[in-house]
């Protein structure tokens, strides 16, 4: 039975049987692992709460080699991200950034890189920044990491270089309006977006994060949204966990507006 051990983050937990919990990593040496947690959900568990979404720490597991999962043995809190489930919208893009990672990699396939990205993103969501841009950040890079970087300096149908009028983006990059008109799966993208995807794609983490995208950001976001449920054949559910977080808010501010003139 090998013993591994690993820095890794928690990017799914399960109940399993009766008081087991089976729990999937995306580790910095071994990719994406799937183990179970003996007795995780006693009330007097050795894992505590190491086990939450987004939990980054020390990973020690062993492997029979008979299955895909391996045996948690224990797992020990490096960062707890403790800010981000503490506030609902950084939630709810940490839940999109670990379910684009946990849909979209293969078990056992190391990506050093792409671990590094995973814990850069999670980092910054505890910050200053809005959470929708570090998600914007990190999207753009992941579909980059995994080898699905649009093509965004010609048509890829006809071959036909940009600029031209009313681009669109399909599935592997921008889309002529001729070539358009034969595709339903494509979707309009403007000129000050294809260059914002262009700039954030050359620049730095932290220079990405701060620069300013106006219209743009809420474009990429739609197109960047519709580029992951391409790629895992549906849309991420954290999808609509942002859905109604949003009409909660809205729901919310307008109650907090319509009291505000009631005391007036």
């Amino acid at each position: 039975m090998a013993l591994g051990k690993s820095t890794a983050v928690v990017i799914g937990s399960f109940a399993l049987g009766e008081s087991d919990r089976l729990v999937t990593f995306y580790s910095r040496d071994f990719g994406k692992i799937r183990g179970v947690a003996k007795a995780a959900r006693r009330m007097r568990s050795r894992f505590g709460s190491a086990l939450e979404l987004c939990t980054l720490g020390e990973l020690v597991f062993f492997d029979a080699g008979r299955s895909e999962l391996v045996r948690v043995d224990h797992f020990d809190i490096t960062h707890p991200f403790q800010r981000v489930r503490e506030d609902l919208e950084r939630l709810a893009q940490a839940a999109w950034i670990v379910e684009c990672v946990a849909r979209l990699t293969a078990e056992r396939d190391r990506h050093v890189a792409l671990f590094g990205l995973l814990v850069r993103g999670l980092r910054a969501l505890e910050g200053s920044r809005k959470p929708a841009r570090v998600a914007i950040c990190f999207g753009v890079r992941y579909i980059e990491a995994l080898g699905h970087r649009p093509r965004l300096d010609a048509c890829v149908e006809c071959g036909r270089a940009y600029p031209f009028p009313r681009p669109s983006l399909g599935a592997g990059g921008l889309v002529c309006e001729a070539c358009g008109r034969e595709s339903a799966d494509t979707l309009p993208i403007s000129p000050a977006t294809i260059g914002a995807a262009e700039r954030l794609r050359s620049l730095s983490w932290e220079e990405a994060l701060a620069l300013p995208l106006g219209r743009a950001e809420a474009e990429l976001a739609v197109l960047l949204e519709a580029q992951v449920s391409r790629l895992i054949g549906h849309p991420p559910r954290a999808t609509k966990f942002q859905r109604e977080l949003r009409r909660l808010l809205s729901a919310s501010g307008e109650h907090a507006a319509a009291a505000g003139e009631a005391r007036l």
